[in-house]
């Protein structure tokens, strides 16, 4: 019986809500608070996170790119509750000729990788003093199938084994979209050093000798998403835009906080008025971040995590504008802690969302997180007053390629005029690049590369992808 309902919960939460066309959903394995639920109920993944990634991992059909900072067993609960369950899956799917690459932490024990079949290929990130660690926590699901609807990316703060899944402080965001997987995927393939199934270790990049690909603005669903890899991507600047472009509220939760900038922005809005609110793990209790928030926000609006031997506060994650509908209300997630380290040596991942419901969600689980550390977090009454936000930024752009897939010629339309159409491998090497000196919606172009295709255009320094497909 138990097994049943656990499979009943985890159909459940894939299935997800009608808003915003369910393609993007979000998982949180501490309770949530639905009394501030504005659109949606987040979602309490109680003791079923594994269970959850285990049902997204037997839906491949063609391939599966796990870049995991740790895989470990613990304990035997440990290896039949979690790790084993997901070490079947990945197997499985294995067994039933799905492509599997795993990308590791070479500094980490990773000790459940042993359960995994013999034949999956497997690279290790380098353990040399110039590098910091490979933590990402990311899945990439059948990024290159012809249906668009099968590509998926799972990321966020999570590693896999029993404490991560179920007792430390996570949160999960999955991405069902083409050109995101795409993206994800060129960066898995930098690391990884090839295209292939296996790996080349000389030609592979990481860390710092990583380059920014380019690949950063989508729009999954209406929803505008932005994605950053460290250290090429320069994270910590676009956490401070975020922080910066705050209106009305802020509420954080970081389990390694040494950054100065980043404290230094959130005190100062809330000298300014803003509704501010964070959690620090003790973890970074000597580290300036959580000694300026013991003076400056008290402890009505700060609280640190103690640890307890079985519990950390692992997330990292900030909600911009929560409460303020009409600004540009903000979720900044992913593996990304907020330190120099993160930033400029190891490999990150992380999602800016831009998006009243995800900032809501995220509201509901960091407004139950705070309680459970003894605070009362004091929501501000939803407002709708207009934002001075850059007119660009907020401007929707409505665009379509067909025929897709095509013989080697695309009609382009767009709602804006665009200055810009690039195209690029899948790997984010460019095919070719068409400007405009006078910007157009309507054109024709022509691609003679053949296989999946990311196409990216340009329109006031936003640039948009979508994936095609040359026959």
């Amino acid at each position: 019986m138990k097994a049943t309902l656990q499979i009943l919960l985890v159909a459940l939460l894939l299935q997800g809500s009608a808003f915003g066309g369910g393609r993007i959903k979000y998982y949180f394995n501490k309770p949530v608070d639905h009394s501030v639920a504005l659109y949606n109920n987040a979602t309490y993944a109680n003791h079923s996170l594994a269970d959850t990634l285990v049902a997204y991992i037997n839906r491949a059909q063609y391939s599966l790119d796990i870049a995991l900072y740790s895989f470990d067993r613990y304990s035997v609960a440990d290896d039949s509750t979690c790790t084993g369950r997901v070490a079947n899956a990945v197997n499985s799917a294995y067994s039933r000729g799905v492509k599997v690459r795993w990308i590791y932490d070479g500094s980490a024990s990773n000790s459940a990788l042993s359960t995994l079949n013999s034949g999956i290929n497997k690279l290790g990130s380098p353990t040399t003093s110039a590098y910091g660690i490979m933590h990402n926590k990311f899945v990439v699901i059948d990024a290159k199938a012809t249906d668009h609807n099968l590509p998926i990316v799972w990321t966020g703060s999570t590693n896999w084994y029993y404490k991560q899944f179920n007792y430390y402080y996570n949160n999960v965001v999955t991405v069902q979209d083409s050109a995101l997987a795409a993206a994800y995927t060129a960066e898995f393939n930098m690391m990884w050093g090839d295209t292939g199934i296996a790996p080349n270790s000389t030609n592979s990049k990481f860390g710092p000798n990583k380059t920014d690909l380019g690949l950063h603005d989508f729009y999954v669903d209406g929803t505008h998403i932005e994605l950053y890899f460290s250290p090429s991507d320069h994270t910590d600047s676009h956490i401070q835009t975020v922080l910066n472009n705050a209106h009305n509220d802020i509420s954080f939760g970081v389990y390694t906080f040494t950054e100065h900038t980043d404290a230094d922005i959130i005190v100062a809005k809330h000298n300014a008025g803003l509704s501010v609110y964070g959690i620090n793990d003790s973890y970074s209790n000597t580290y300036y971040p959580t000694t300026t928030f013991n003076t400056a926000l008290g402890s009505s609006h700060f609280k640190v995590y103690t640890e307890d031997g079985d519990t950390i506060f692992h997330a990292k994650f900030v909600v911009v504008d929560a409460t303020d509908t009409c600004s540009d209300p903000t979720v900044l997630t992913g593996s990304h802690n907020w330190t120099v380290s993160a930033d400029t040596k190891n490999d990150e991942n992380t999602l800016i969302i831009h998006s009243a419901d995800a900032a809501n969600q995220y509201l509901q689980y960091f407004k139950s997180s705070f309680a459970a550390l003894g605070g009362s977090m004091n929501v501000p009454a939803y407002s709708c007053v207009p934002a001075s936000v850059n007119s660009v930024q907020k401007e929707a752009i409505e665009w379509s390629l067909y025929p897709n897939p095509t013989s080697g010629t695309l009609n382009f339309s767009s709602s804006v005029g665009i200055e810009a159409i690039s195209l690029l491998t899948i790997e984010g090497q460019e095919i070719a690049t068409f400007n405009y000196a006078v910007p157009l919606n309507e054109t024709q172009i022509s691609c003679a590369a053949k296989g999946w295709v990311i196409v990216s255009i340009t329109k006031g320094g936003r640039t948009l992808s979508k994936m095609i497909f040359v026959e």
